[in-house]
Parts: structure tokens; sequence; C-alpha cells
């Protein structure tokens, strides 16, 4: 029997390790790494521990002190049963995210499949190593909180603090998560050094950050699914108990989910027939089965009762999507009309252009209490004496509670008129036009900026051809404009969703809560009602909403972005 001769390449050489190209590569990747380490550790410290802790507060009942796991009740008391289809849809996209990564990398290594199936071995160790950190920090966090029921009482020294706090790091259940997690990450280290060494690719290390990535998403995905169904279930037997309806969306969740398992099972299923190898052949008919068996247990039931949410809740994002609706174009088309008026050689736009940035710069909470005088219910208030000098009756303006359109309806002499149809309350429609004077100069300033970066050049030859300046507008200055329009979108929805300052300073308890939004909403159950772990859990919802809407906006308006 004739033996391949093995290849130089595919042999193992101990002094290839230690060549001086190599090293040298192995030095410029350790110095990159500590000039990035600072700024990772910042990052993680006030950037995803605190996200992450407020979302180990939101699984909690939570007032002043840390009190029993609850874990999604906060969410389905804010939105109903739609936190188990959130959490649900979270933990599907991260799987496909994790399937899609999976895809790619290994159409990018098209050779020996059992090399590309040993490159995913450091990135498996790697993602359980995160995950197990995560673990040891949700085993301590519970120790080192409980401190201050422990100093209760007592005399309060730095030695007894460090005494407790040391206890803490030492209990049982997190010294066996930290042995675990070092474990993992000294596995995870050995097997990327092997790794590097052993399979020879090219860019090994670049492609372990994606395979990475791709294993923490599915693995991060795998808890998330696991926790909900959990939750789920436990619902499911407390209904079972009290004869009550489990809801509407946990059963849409299993409907969803017996769909997904028919689809993977079917896909397995039309991949069979390709298979070679008998064995391949069988085990993947196997799993189409168990697929499919599975979609239709979870097909099996259909529930009849909607789950009702926080009502605070949906007022607030009702009044948010108001506040956006009537800020965002009003603010953005001004601002434009202000940039195109200021970029023309006017004498004395140098002034005008300080003039309307002004507002943007000055205190938020001195301005909005000017705002409030002026718009004051009282009939010394400037607008209403304007309005008494037009022969118009005073408003209730910050004091106003009903909507726009019924207002404008009831002066028509309209009396009966949709509730849906009353728009946002009067005293909402001031907050929205001090939201307007305030932001119009920052995005005149965007678009100035962005009318300076267009060519003098191609207008001019649009005019020589005929065209006039609304056409030179419209089919010029407006689409190279998209980037500044495209930014400043963004920026303006994530705003509406996040103002709080000057509605916090207007609001006022004769408008029946119709001025509060989200951000007020959430601020009013931490700092009022002391529901900490409820309102981090209206933050987390919130977030999610910021998140689509960014993503949606990306998706639709992103793609028409003319950068030139």
């Amino acid at each position: 029997m004739a033996f391949k001769k093995s290849r130089p390449s595919d042999q193992f050489n101990p002094r290839a390790w230690l060549n001086p190209r190599r090293l040298r590569n192995w030095r410029e990747y350790l110095t990159g790494y500590l000039m990035i380490a600072p700024s990772v550790i910042l990052i993680f410290i006030f950037g995803i521990f605190p996200v992450g802790f407020a979302l180990y507060v939101s699984l909690h009942k939570w007032r002043l002190k840390r009190d029993v796991i609850i874990g999604l009740d906060n969410y389905v008391n804010a939105i109903g049963g739609l936190a188990y289809l959130m959490f649900f849809a979270l933990g599907i996209g991260l799987l496909v995210l994790a399937f899609i990564q999976f895809r790619k990398a290994f159409r990018k290594r098209p050779g020996n499949p059992w090399q590309s199936y040993l490159l995913n071995i450091p990135g498996i160790i790697l993602a359980g190593a995160t995950l197990s950190f995560v673990r040891w920090t949700v085993a301590l966090l519970p120790h080192i909180l409980d401190i201050a029921n422990k100093i209760t009482g007592v005399e309060k020294t730095r030695l007894l603090f460090i005494q407790l706090l040391n206890e803490s790091f030492n209990a049982p259940d997190v010294l066996q998560a930290r042995s675990l997690m070092l474990w993992m990450i000294g596995a995870g280290v050995l097997t990327l050094i092997l790794g590097a060494y052993l399979i020879r690719v090219k860019d090994n290390l670049q492609i372990q950050g994606p395979l990475f990535i791709s294993w923490f998403c599915a693995g991060t995905g795998g808890i998330i699914l696991y926790y909900v169904y959990s939750e789920m279930m436990s619902d499911y037997h407390t209904a079972v108990l009290t004869g009550n309806d489990p809801g509407f969306f946990s059963q849409l969740i299993g409907i969803l989910s017996g769909l997904v398992l028919l689809f993977i099972g079917y896909k397995i299923w039309q991949s069979a027939k390709d298979q070679r190898n008998t064995w391949l052949f069988i085990i993947r008919l196997l799993g189409a089965m168990v697929f499919v068996v599975g979609g239709w247990i979870m097909l099996g039931e259909l529930p009849v009762i909607v789950a009702a949410g926080d009502p605070d809740l949906w007022v607030g994002l009702r009044a948010t999507l108001f506040y956006a609706l009537g800020t965002v174009p009003f603010q953005l088309g001004i601002s434009l009309f202000l940039a195109i008026l200021l970029f023309q050689n006017l004498a004395g736009s140098s002034f005008f252009r300080i003039l309307f940035f002004l507002p943007y710069v000055t205190p938020t909470v001195a301005s909005a209490a000017v705002f409030r005088q002026i718009f004051s219910n009282r009939l010394q208030a400037p607008v209403n004496s304007g309005l008494r000098l037009l022969g118009i009756e005073p408003l209730q303006w910050l004091w106003e509670p009903k909507g726009v359109f019924q207002l404008l309806a009831t002066s028509l002499g309209i009396e009966s008129w949709p509730a849906w149809a009353n728009g946002p309350s009067l005293a909402l429609v001031v907050i929205m036009i001090y939201s307007i004077w305030t932001f119009v100069g920052y995005d005149t300033v965007i678009y100035l900026a962005g009318l300076g970066n267009i060519s003098k050049e191609t207008a001019e030859a649009a005019e020589v051809d005929g065209a006039n300046r609304w056409q030179v507008f419209r089919h010029i200055t407006f689409p190279l404009l998209s980037p500044s329009t495209y930014f400043l979108t963004i920026i303006s929805v994530i705003g509406t969703f996040k103002a709080f300052n000057h509605i916090w300073v207007m609001r006022l308890e004769a408008a029946l809560q119709t001025t509060d939004t989200f951000s007020v909403v959430i601020f009013s159950e931490f700092y009022e009602k002391l529901r900490y772990g409820y309102a981090s859990a209206m933050a987390f919802v919130l977030f999610a909403i910021i998140l689509i809407l960014t993503f949606l906006n990306t998706k639709i308006q992103g793609s028409k972005v003319f950068y030139g």
C-alpha cells in the first residue's frame, strides 16, 4: 500500500513555532491588545456592566433593597404577555444571527470541512468562558448587595466591610462559579494558542473573533429561550391551578416555536437527500423527524384571551409617539429652510446663525421654566395676552389635558368627536413647541455643514441647462443632503424617546398625565414609587423600542442615502 507523503507545511516542526517572523507577529498582536485593554476595561465598567446590572435588577422585586427574584413578572406587568414574545424574538434573533455567521464562515473556507469544525473549538470554549464569567457575576452580586442587610444595627467600620466583602467572594456557590470560570478561561486560551499553531489556516486569529461572537450569540439565545420557556411553564402551572387562561402571547410563542421547529425539520429533511454518506443520511432523517414531531406538539393548543399590561406604560408610549410625530418632521423642515436661507450671501447671516443656535446651548431647566410662564393659563400671560388682542379666547395651555383636534372640533361647533382622533393634548403641544425651538438651531448647523460640502459647480451646471431654483433643490441639493438628513432623523427619533428634563419641568398634574412620555413614566416608577425592578424592566422595553426604530430607520432611509 502506498502512503501519501506529507507536505512540509503539514508536519509538526517545533522550530517553526519560534521563528522570528512568528514571534514578531505575536508581539504585534500583544502590543495591540495591550493598547486597547484600558478602553475595553472602561467600556465594560461604565457601559456594559451598568446595563447588565439594570437587567439583573429588572428580574427582581426591588424596593430600595433587593428582594426575591420574580423573573419576567416586571416585564409582564409593564407590557403584558407581549414580554414573552419580545424575549422569545430576541432569543430566536440571536440564534439566527449565529447561524448566518456560521454559514459565512464556512463559505469563506471551502477547504477541509474537519479543519473548519476544529476551528470552532476555541470559539466554543471562549464563549463558554464569557458566559461562565456572567454566571460568576450573577452568583456574586447577591452576596455583595446583602452586605447592607448584614451591617444594619451594628457599628459600620472599614474592617467589617472588608470582612463581609471577603466572605462574599468566598461563598460556596461563588467559589464554584469562579472555579468553572477560571478553568474555562484557561482552556480557551490554551486551545486558542494550540489552534493557531496546529491548524495552518491563513489569518487564524482573525477567524476566531467572528466564531467566538457566533457561539456567544448562540449560547445567549439558547439561555434566553430556556428562561422564557421556564417562565411560561410556571405561568401555565399557575393558570391550571387557578383555572385561568394563560394568555394569548404565551400560546403565540408556542405556535411560533412549533412553526420554527417545523421549518428546521423541513430544511434538514431536504438536505438529507444530498448526503452521500449513509450514516449522515440516517442521522439527518432522524433529526428531521425529531424537529417535526416537536413542532406539531408545540402547535397543539391555541389561546383565546389577550393578557393586559400596565395602562400607564401604554399611555406613556402613546404620548411619546405623539411627541415624536409632532417634533421631528417640523424640526427638520424648519431647520432645512433656515439652513438654505442662511447659506445665501445675506447681510447679517452670521448673526442669525448664532441667534438660532442660542436656544440649544441655553440651560434646559431655565428655558423650560420661562416657557412655562409664557404659556401660563393666566390672562396676563404673554401668549394669552396676544390671543386676547386678536379677539380669541385664552387657553389653558399646560393645564389643558384635552386633545388639540378635540378643542378644534369644539370651537367649530362639532359636538360628537371620536376619542381616538383627539390627538395630543394641548399641554403636550406646548412641550413640542419648546422642543422644536430648542433643537432647530442644532439641526440648522448640521444642514449648513452639509450644504458647505456640496459642490457649487453641480448647481451651476444645472442652472446652465435650464433648471430653476426649485429643480436644483429638488434634484441636486436635497439628495446630496441625505447623509445629514439621515443622521438628524436618527438622532431626533432617539432624542424624543429619551427626552426628560424639559418635560419634567413643564409637566403639570392638571394635564392628567397626557404629557408623561415613556422616560417620565420610568422616572416616576423609580423615583416616586420606588419600584426599582419594574422601572429597570421598563427601561429595557424603551431600549428595545429605540433599537427597533433605529434599525427600521436604517433599513428604510439608510438605503436612500447618497454619499456622492
